[in-house]
């Protein structure tokens, strides 16, 4: 996949680079998707997306026991141990 044309450019501003419109679309980057960088040993940067996980409980129907919860009590209690 490398290549010596050039698809796009963007220009750094800070710390922070802009990635354009047709490269995130071909690519399929979206909010919340990450990139990780690898700096081969030429020189050259290699781009990986990690794109976001969604739907990860789309099945989860929910707590469905028996013991009821207040979870704005319980939240700050879990794992201490009450005597």
């Amino acid at each position: 996949m490398s290549s010596n044309r050039i698809d796009a450019e963007s220009k750094v501003s800070g710390n922070q680079a802009n990635i354009p419109a047709r490269i995130r679309r071909e690519l399929g980057i979206d909010d919340g998707d990450q990139l990780r960088w690898h700096v081969e040993d030429d020189g050259s940067v290699r781009v990986q997306v990690v794109q976001q996980q969604t739907g990860t409980f789309a099945e989860f129907d929910g707590y469905d026991g028996e013991e009821t919860t207040d979870v704005t009590g319980d939240h700050d209690a879990w794992g201490v141990d009450v005597e």
